[in-house]
Formats: structure tokens, sequence, C-alpha cells
């Protein structure tokens, strides 16, 4: 049976909302080392800066994690599609495992360079690019059952 068109933007809008929450946190953490690093230390306005951090970089962990999951499964799922579809996605796939590792090595701000914060802004904003270009192809090439049924992705030990 085909995946009807409703169900593929309900997927699209779940994954895109974890895209934008990472992004959205990623920019936060990018402001705040900004901010850390062009100021003196002696700043009051700041309520324990080191607890927000941690809460970041926590936030950060579990937002690529679960992109990683989300990845993993279409990758597996779209075997078939055109090599280009899925080689997008197996790229999306390897960049936010490498975002994660980097947000799970972290222990604070001081272990992530500045250029890794706004480089994730840019790779995230691409992955969401193939996201669409991959769900207009679908939109566009049905049937859809490989998407229907459950997920067989050969789960990878996080």
């Amino acid at each position: 049976s085909d995946l009807p068109l409703p169900q593929i933007e309900v997927f699209k809008q779940g994954f895109n909302q974890k895209l934008q929450e990472g992004r959205e946190k990623l920019h936060q953490m990018w402001l705040d080392w900004s901010r850390k690093s062009s100021k003196e230390s002696g700043d009051e306005s700041s309520a324990e800066p080191e607890e927000m951090e941690s809460l970041a970089l926590l936030m950060a962990c579990s937002i690529t994690q679960q992109l990683q999951i989300s990845c993993c499964k279409i990758v597996s799922a779209i075997q078939g599609l055109p090599s280009s579809l899925q080689d997008k996605m197996k790229q999306s796939l390897s960049t936010i495992e490498e975002l994660h590792a980097s947000f799970s090595a972290a222990n604070s701000f001081q272990d992530l360079s500045s250029s890794v914060l706004t480089q994730s802004q840019r790779k995230l904003a691409v992955i969401q690019e193939y996201i669409e270009e991959l769900l207009d192809y679908l939109k566009s090439n049905r049937p859809l059952s490989w998407l229907v049924g459950p997920f067989s992705p050969r789960e990878e030990v996080v």
C-alpha cells in the first residue's frame, strides 16, 4: 500500500523539528561561546554558566543522537532509490555521526572550537536540504511500500 502524502509530511515535520532544535541549540551554544571568549569571566548576569553549558552540551548530544537514529533508518529504507539520493543520505548520516562524536567527547565549550560550532550550523542546513530533496522525489515517485511497515535498520550501537 502506498504511503499517503500526509504521512510523508508528518515524517518530514518530525525530522525538520529535530533539525531545527539542533540548529537553534548549536546557535545558542555558539553565541554563549562567543560571548564568553570575547568577555572577561567576571560576568554576574549569566546565572550558573557552567551548569547551562553542560545542559546545552547534553541536549546537543541527545538531539544529534536522535537525528543519527532517524538518518540510519532512512539510509536502510531507501535502498533501491537513485544512488545520488542514497549518497546524500549516507553523507548526512556520517556528518551527524561526526557531530554527535564531537559533542559526546566534549566536557565543555573549551573542548569545542568556534569553527566546530559554526560548521555544525552549516552542515545541519545542508542535511535539511537533502531531506527536502528526498521527500520531493518520494512525492513524485511512488509507490512507497518500502517506507511503510517496520524499518529494519541494522541497529547501530551508539
